[in-house]
């Protein structure tokens, strides 16, 4: 744990080379315990095949046209155009 004289200093922490499943860059930082309540050291569990099936990170589309497109492959109608329905 850092002295306070410390904690004001610039933290040495190398710059991530690889990038994990969730898109978040992989960093070590050395003074995290993943065994302490407040971090998830597992944020996928419990969830399904098809939850992490979803990217809605798909920089050529707008946040609406990710979310259509996703419903259209699930086989629900999307309007677009209220005034068209």
């Amino acid at each position: 744990m850092a002295t306070a004289d410390e904690a004001g200093k610039p933290a040495d922490i190398a710059p991530a080379t690889e990038i994990d499943p969730s898109g978040a860059p992989a960093q070590i930082v050395p003074d995290v315990d993943l065994s302490h309540p407040a971090v998830d050291a597992d944020p996928r569990k419990g969830t399904t095949v098809a939850q992490n099936r979803i990217d809605f990170n798909d920089p050529t589309l707008s946040d609406g046209e990710a979310v259509a497109k996703m419903l259209r492959a699930q086989g629900v109608e999307v309007i677009t155009d209220p005034a068209s329905k």
